[in-house]
């Protein structure tokens, strides 16, 4: 049977995030279904994969709640085994910005954002104003290695919560009065990330409606995405089409890889870029080596 993996999220109230938690948990066991699923007062976000019939059962069944109708869901390659379990947990933020105390969610979702704009929308605007668009990327650094919008701003950012940071510097400020397209890989982050720019001062704030992979379906690689989607399961990146570019540099030749790998020395862990011909090393660097031997005997 055909599987495949849904990403949605939705801001809205939620009253009982752990009778939430609960009836999730009963609803994707009972249709074999595997990944990761975060619950706040916020609203919900989910990772799925599985059998496509349970994941569109599963789809009813968020349609047939008070609380989670009229979610858009994002379709992509790959299935139940692309994730080592299913986990659904209650958290206080949706996404970790540590910034809930300025962030309004009501039934419409999240206050003082970005306006939304679909990927057809957003080349009308590159049409309109050309180089005066920033893109501006959501996500932690390194995602970014391996693929990006062209000529994006990368901030610096390790976690998420570096944003906070990085904003109160005066780094952007020559950005506030230009028209800037927040963007990340479904859209979930940036529904924060363009709120929290605006409240600092950003006067013409957009967000990539479905992020990076909604793009990626509508246009491919014939557009202005380059490289590949980093994801947060098994797969570890997504192509959108036979042509992808390789962008990112492995960390030991400089040669072109989009294949992120951990340091074998478990205390380092260290995400590092590996091509096929460096596959073999396995630790970033001389002090790891002799830990990893050490275990190994």
């Amino acid at each position: 049977m055909a599987q495949r993996i849904i990403l949605y999220y939705k801001f809205t109230p939620v009253k009982s995030p752990e009778d939430v938690r609960k009836w999730q948990t009963i609803v994707c066991a009972e249709r074999g279904l595997n990944g990761r699923i975060i619950i706040s007062n916020q609203g919900i976000n989910g990772t799925l994969g599985g059998d496509v019939e349970a994941l569109e059962d599963y789809i009813e069944q968020m349609e047939a709640s008070d609380e989670f109708g009229g979610i858009v869901y994002k379709w992509s390659e790959g299935g139940y085994d692309h994730f080592p379990k299913l986990s659904v947990k209650v958290r206080d933020e949706l996404v970790a910005f540590k910034a809930s105390d300025e962030l309004v969610v009501t039934k419409d979702g999240v206050q003082n954002g970005g306006k939304h704009l679909k990927p057809e929308e957003l080349h009308k605007l590159l049409e309109e104003k050309g180089d005066e668009v920033v893109f501006f990327d959501g996500r932690n650094a390194y995602e970014a290695k391996i693929g990006r919008f062209k000529n994006a701003v990368v901030p610096d950012v390790k976690t998420t919560p570096d944003f906070l940071d990085e904003l109160a510097s005066d780094k952007y400020e020559e950005l506030k009065s230009k028209p800037v397209v927040t963007y990340c890989t479904g859209g979930i982050r940036c529904e924060i990330l363009s709120a929290l720019m605006k409240n600092r001062g950003f006067e013409d704030v957009y967000q990539m409606d479905g992020g990076i992979v909604k793009y990626g379906e509508t246009y491919g690689d014939d557009g202005v995405w380059e490289g590949s989607c980093y994801v947060f399961d098994r797969r570890m990146n997504v192509d959108f089409s036979d042509k992808t570019k390789q962008i990112g540099e492995c960390y030991f030749c400089q040669g072109s890889t989009n294949n992120f790998t951990n340091c074998a020395d478990v205390k380092c862990n260290r995400l590092m870029l590996v091509c096929d011909d460096c596959a073999e090393r396995t630790v970033c660097s001389e002090a790891c080596t002799p830990k990893v031997k050490e275990l190994s005997r």
